[in-house]
């Protein structure tokens, strides 16, 4: 196996020196935080600490790119942990989200952690929660329901949007780190955690994994959910569209062909205090994307409520419509129309006492 790695990556990092930089951003979405109603699964799911965060990462790359090899080498440690314990549902739970969606619907399973290559569940893609159109939201089935927290705190809640689409995930392959991923497995014995970490073993796709939309391109590789800080440590190797020819980003200490990556260094502390007063980033999402011409805009306002105005601009900050909503308590939808314009990638931009939220749209 370690031979296997290694002959992986040495082929990676002789390729690499030919191709252009397709990772784009790393996203972390604070997909939900437990409140007390969701102990009532305890005894089934496991224990889950109130205010426990799940926390999603996502590689967003350039079309056409796909995700290969999450990794850690001599020189280049993987890392991912707390400073509690991981959470893992001991009812339906794994190392890699292979419940089908009946079973993502009992107790606390779709707050496990596990590592992906895309997947969210069997036949279902994670996307971010703004992203989800909230068609055949999956519902909760324990009784009393748990998974219900609409803190604001939360973002969009579950019960609204679940970050679940239909699709079709690209095998999951662990290489040389077996003992390791153990962490993640349907256990909360205090073997559990803290630290996930390697020097020679990966996690892959061996096909090459891709996002839900072949446009934006952002693909889910990882849910934790934890009641400590949380912090992680990412070397990935992406595939390119010329046949042959890869990339690999590093945390830190590039070297040859590698590209230096700081976003796959990553620190949260969820015990800070502020966060719970802290004005919330505006939360909406846009469907269908990409469109033809027009585009539907859901703003949150239930979960944020207040003033808001609203933006479109071109990728040369040329602004082509702004409005401004007005004050909302309640969730609306926005109908923006762009037909008029030129095929390409335009920006919507929501602003909130300050706070903005973008998201990238594509007019066919």
């Amino acid at each position: 196996m370690k031979k296997l790695l290694t002959l992986l990556l040495f082929t990676c990092f002789f390729s690499a020196s030919f191709a252009q930089n397709g990772l784009e951003d790393v996203i972390i979405e604070r997909y939900y935080v437990s409140e007390a109603n969701d102990t009532l699964a305890n005894g089934v799911g496991g224990i889950l600490p109130v205010g426990s965060v799940t926390y999603r990462i996502y590689l967003d790359m350039l079309p056409g790119y796909k995700f290969q090899v999450a990794y850690g080498v001599a020189n280049h440690e993987m890392r991912i942990e707390t400073s509690t314990l991981f959470f893992n549902n001991e009812d339906r739970g794994s190392t890699t989200p292979n419940f089908s969606v009946i079973n993502a619907a009992k107790n606390t399973v779709m707050v496990d952690s596990w590592l992906s290559c895309g997947a969210a569940c069997v036949g279902r893609m994670g996307v971010l929660k703004t992203e989800d159109d909230g068609v055949s939201n999956i519902v909760n089935t324990f009784v009393p329901q748990v998974l219900q927290n609409s803190d604001p705190i939360v973002g969009i809640p579950l019960t609204l949007q679940d970050g679940l689409i239909l699709g079709t995930p690209e095998p999951f392959t662990e290489l040389g780190i077996t003992n390791e991923i153990a962490v993640f497995d349907n256990q909360n014995d205090g073997t559990n955690g803290p630290v996930f970490s390697t020097f020679n073993g990966s996690w892959s796709a061996l096909n090459g994994a891709s996002g839900p939309d072949s446009l934006t391109n952002k693909l889910l590789i990882a849910q934790i959910t934890t009641d400590g800080n949380f912090c992680f440590k990412l070397n990935i190797q992406l595939r390119t569209p010329t046949p042959g020819i890869v990339e690999n980003y590093v945390w830190s200490n590039p070297t040859g062909s590698e590209i230096l990556f700081p976003a796959l260094q990553y620190c949260a502390n969820v015990g800070n205090p502020e966060i719970a007063t802290e004005t919330p980033a505006p939360a909406f999402s846009v469907y269908p994307n990409p469109s033809a011409d027009v585009f539907s805009m859901w703003v949150f306002g239930s979960r944020v409520q207040g003033d808001y105005n609203y933006r479109v601009y071109a990728l040369d900050g040329r602004t082509v419509l702004n409005r401004r909503l007005g004050v909302l308590n309640s969730d609306v939808m926005e109908k923006i129309d762009l037909g008029s314009l030129e095929s390409g990638v335009y920006f919507v931009e929501l602003e909130f006492e300050g706070k903005t939220t973008t998201r990238k749209i594509v007019k066919r």
